[in-house]
């Protein structure tokens, strides 16, 4: 609220040089969401080309400040060189805006890696967590069912899932509405022998937590509704991301050959456009980036500016739900338990 008592909007900060199609797209992604959304936004990037950009479209020059940022990083880059070497890149200055305060969230299509180090060393991690990583809804036949790690960490020890687990419980009670999240891992049979030394070692450690842990689930569970969080590494995690946006794309083009001699292309497309978003979710919404001290959304590199506009519709609503809070008290109570049981 702001000193008369209002609700005042939020401000999001946008690197609007992350991704391949910006800024243009970030730009209009942006005046998108300034539609549906009371917002102000930060975009963040080389002025020139971002006015450049702004000029081509009309809208309320009152809730659109440009940011000027020098430089960018690309997905080539290593994320901690890159910062050093481009201390004025758009991503840094970015989440600097939203540590200051001058923002209240966060958003960026660029490199998952750049966006994550810049969050984790200028944000910093929430006590007891020694990484963050990125979760969420990824299906769009089960847009209540979340997946942890989508990605960020390729390698973890068993208390290292356990703690995700903790954040993905809180984002699926606070952010999907479920009271008490069912939580899963993800392994290759339900017994508690199954799966590997990472898994069985997890699984103890899961069973003697606070959390509603149902034990061991598998890929076919993601349409079950048996675990509305699913745990597991973000190597196993972005495969099978990746594996449903690439089925999604294979299927769209073999019913497009299948269809076209069946139905008028407007039915065809139709039919393609839903598959293309059941199986494409994190594009349409983005992902937060959990465990970091502030509100903070990843959208996929490739998005255009309908997928800029759905990750800043959920960093705001993350914000308007004080999701990071939740987060935070989640897992203070699973790192207590761990400190207790030794």
């Amino acid at each position: 609220m702001d000193g008369s008592g209002k609700m005042s909007r939020v401000r999001v900060v946008v690197d609007a040089m992350g991704g391949d199609f910006a800024p243009k797209e970030t730009v209009v992604g942006a005046l998108e969401a300034l539609k549906v959304s009371d917002i102000e936004v930060l975009l963040v990037g080389d002025q020139k080309s971002v006015e450049e950009e702004l000029s081509k479209h009309d809208y309320d020059d009152s809730l659109v400040t440009v940011v000027h940022a020098v430089d960018k990083i690309g997905d080539d880059e290593h994320p901690v060189h890159a910062m050093r070497s481009k201390p004025d890149a758009s991503i840094i200055v970015a989440t600097k805006l939203l540590k200051s305060g001058a923002a209240d969230v966060l958003v960026s299509m660029g490199s998952t890696g750049a966006s994550m180090a810049s969050a984790v060393m200028i944000l910093g991690l929430m006590d007891g967590l020694e990484r963050p990583c990125i979760g969420g809804p990824f299906l769009g036949m089960s847009p209540k069912t979340m997946l942890v790690d989508m990605g960020s960490n390729v390698d973890c020890r068993p208390s290292l899932l356990l703690s995700f687990a903790a954040l993905g419980t809180a984002f699926s009670r606070t952010f999907i509405g479920l009271e008490n999240p069912r939580v899963g891992l993800l392994s290759v049979g339900s017994e508690e022998a199954k799966g590997n030394r990472q898994v069985q070692e997890c699984y103890k450690l899961f069973d003697d937590s606070h959390m509603n842990f149902i034990g061991n689930v598998e890929g076919m569970d993601f349409f079950t509704d048996k675990a509305d969080v699913i745990v597991c590494d973000g190597f196993v995690g972005n495969i099978l991301m990746k594996f449903t946006e690439g089925l999604g794309t294979a299927l769209g083009s073999y019913l497009q050959k299948g269809l076209s001699s069946q139905m008028d292309n407007s039915q065809a497309d139709s039919i393609i456009s839903d598959l293309w978003r059941i199986t494409n979710l994190p594009r349409k919404m983005g992902g937060p980036l959990f465990g970091v001290n502030a509100p903070v959304v990843l959208g996929h590199g490739s998005s255009k500016s309908d997928g800029v506009s759905g990750a800043i519709n959920t960093a705001v609503r993350c914000f308007d739900l004080n999701l990071v809070d939740s987060m935070r008290n989640e897992l203070a109570e699973v790192t207590a338990l761990m400190a207790k049981s030794g």
